[in-house]
C-alpha cells in the first residue's frame, strides 16, 4: 500500500506537468499518419494550377479558398491510385469528403511547389 501511495504521489504531479508543457507547445499526435503528413506537406507548398485544372475549377465553381480550406484540408489521399514513390515528383489522388466523395483531385507534389492537374466532380 505504501508503494502505491509513493507511486501516485510522483505520477499525478508528473502527468500534470507534462500535460501543461505539451499543451503550451501545441503538440498533437494527429500528424503521424501518412494521409495527414501528405496533406500537411501539400498545404505548406506554393500552389500552381494547370490550364485544364483552372478551367475545371471555373466550371465546378470551386474557388481557391474552398480548395485549400475544405477539399485539401479535409480530403483523403487514395494511396492505391497514387504514386507516392515516383521521382522526382510523386503524384496523388485526393477525394473529398472521405465518406461519399464528391470531388476527386489529382496533383503532383514537388520539392518547391504543388501542381494541380485535374479535378472531377463524382456526382
Amino acid at each position: 500500500m505504501k508503494k502505491l501511495k509513493f507511486y501516485l504521489i510522483g505520477l499525478i504531479p508528473g502527468l500534470i506537468i507534462v500535460f501543461f508543457i505539451l499543451n503550451k507547445k501545441g503538440a498533437s499526435c494527429s500528424g503521424y499518419l501518412p494521409n495527414s503528413r501528405v496533406i500537411a506537406e501539400t498545404l505548406s507548398k506554393d500552389f500552381k494550377y494547370s490550364e485544364n485544372f483552372q478551367n475545371e475549377m471555373n466550371s465546378y465553381k470551386v474557388n481557391e479558398k474552398f480548395l485549400k480550406d475544405s477539399i485539401i484540408t479535409y480530403g483523403k489521399i487514395d494511396f492505391d491510385r497514387s504514386h507516392a514513390q515516383k521521382e522526382p515528383c510523386p503524384d496523388y489522388v485526393l477525394i473529398y469528403p472521405k465518406e461519399k466523395p464528391v470531388y476527386e483531385l489529382t496533383y503532383e507534389k514537388c520539392k518547391e511547389a504543388v501542381t494541380f492537374t485535374g479535378i472531377k466532380k463524382l456526382n
